[in-house]
């Protein structure tokens, strides 16, 4: 399973589970990243839960411990092209999914979710753990 992977949300949320597939294709990666965009949808889920101060810590430490790749004008190029030809194609996806392939495609990742509407998106690799 080696490889270069960038870690979707449902990913990570399965890691905080113990999801055994998760953990153990993570030790088989060669190199491992983590969008901002996730951490954002992370630290949202932290706020609205009922144990913020746990959550946060399991964040904060997560975040510390990664590799945490930021959006720049490239993502900003390739967030547009991937924007226009979904709306071209008539098959939105959430717009925080659109950044995350963005950061997938600009640096030659390969995307691991459990998200299937990331089908829709042209030339971007993808793997389910």
């Amino acid at each position: 399973m080696a490889g270069k992977y960038l870690l979707d949300t449902s990913i990570i949320i399965a890691l905080f589970a113990n999801d055994g597939m998760v953990k153990e294709n993570l030790a088989q990666a060669t190199e491992v990243f983590v969008p901002s965009i996730v951490l954002g949808e992370l630290y949202y889920g932290v706020w609205k839960s009922a144990q913020v101060e746990e959550n946060l810590k399991r964040v904060d430490e997560f975040a510390a411990s990664n590799v945490v790749l930021a959006c720049d004008s490239g993502t900003a190029r390739q967030y547009g092209a991937i924007k226009n030809a979904l709306r071209t194609k008539g098959r939105p996806i959430p717009e925080n999914d659109i950044w995350i392939a963005a950061i997938s495609l600009q640096r030659d990742l390969t995307l691991v979710t459990r998200d299937t509407h990331f089908a829709e998106i042209e030339n971007l690799r993808t793997v389910t753990w």
